[in-house]
């Protein structure tokens, strides 16, 4: 009977081991539950306010009360893709305009030019806002360099203040590439282009230049050249003080640009909210590149270079 009782008890005592051993285990897999839980909602969380502010949806500029002064960066190679296209600046600056608390546009611009059709662009969206809002002054702002077509658009603007070592001028157009027909020739390579059309391989650069192209060529530039010139004139007016150099191509640093007349004084942003506009909150107007678009952009970049792989694997290409 004694051996019986103390099986029992041993049997008892193992079951109730079990029982805590089990236990354990589900309240471990429980708490483990609990914080996958937690964690899957805090990474969720995290992944909503990314898209909040990759879509724009965050920080939108209604949200700020009073007068402000709006600005609009130009920064970089003005041309059709990236952030100095034109289709991306004149969307800031209207923007910028419409906006009823704005009481001053600032351009900010630290570009060495680029595309003059671009430029051009851009020069005449703010003429046109100019001419809407009549009581909304804009002012170019001048960081490192306001070059070529970075400075066809500043002259559209009502003044350009510049920092006294900002680079300013290069009023001029060119058009470079290299020539190979020399090296070939020594290489033995030959050439063979076959074009319809006499001009159809203008300035090819593996082909010896031709005179009547080159020529067509220069008169190509003087007459962007002589649009450029007008603008700067037309931008200006009487407060340029022309010499024979200025239209030649040259930069100048900021005070002597003030000098020449090609800009009205030295200041910063700061400066011109406070001290001109009189308004010294900024708001910054700038378009700028969110999550969805940077990833739509790749990925159509990605399929635009399987296409191209897919063309070239068919052996034909237009141009």
């Amino acid at each position: 009977m004694a051996d019986q009782e103390s099986l029992n008890s041993e049997n008892n005592w193992e079951r109730r081991t079990l029982e805590k051993v089990a236990l354990a285990a589900i309240q471990e897999q429980r708490r483990a539950r609990h914080w996958g839980i937690f964690f899957k909602l805090l990474l969720f969380i995290y992944l909503f306010a990314l898209l909040f502010i990759g879509m724009g949806w965050l920080g939108k500029k209604d949200a700020l009360p009073g007068k402000h002064t709006a600005l609009v960066e130009l920064r970089g190679v003005i041309g059709p893709d990236g952030a100095a296209s034109a289709d991306n600046i004149t969307t800031g600056l209207r923007d910028a305009f419409k906006d009823k608390r704005t009481q001053g546009v600032i351009l900010r611009i630290s570009s060495p030019g680029g595309s003059p059709v671009q430029a051009g662009s851009i020069n005449d969206e703010i003429r046109r806002l100019r001419a809407k809002y009549p009581n909304i002054p804009i002012y170019t702002v001048v960081e490192d360099i306001c070059a070529s077509g970075g400075y066809y658009v500043a002259v559209a603007t009502d003044k350009i203040y510049v920092d006294k070592s900002s680079i300013i001028g290069s009023i001029g157009v060119l058009m470079d590439g290299f020539g190979f027909a020399g090296a070939m020739e020594k290489l033995g390579i030959e050439r063979r282009l076959l074009a319809a059309g006499e001009n159809k391989g203008f300035l090819d650069p593996f082909s010896p230049i031709q005179e009547s192209q080159k020529a067509h060529a220069e008169q190509m530039l003087n007459e962007i050249h002589q649009q450029f010139i007008n603008v700067v004139r037309q931008g200006r007016g009487k407060r340029l003080k022309e010499t024979p150099e200025m239209f030649s191509g040259l930069l100048w640093i900021g005070q002597k640009s003030v000098e020449l007349g090609l800009a009205d004084a030295l200041g910063g942003v700061d400066y011109v909210a406070r001290e001109v506009i009189k308004a010294e909150e900024i708001v910054d107007f700038t378009p700028r590149e969110n999550i969805a678009e940077r990833v739509a952009r790749r990925f159509g970049a990605a399929m635009a270079e399987t296409l191209v792989k897919l063309g070239a694997a068919g052996g034909l290409t237009v141009r």
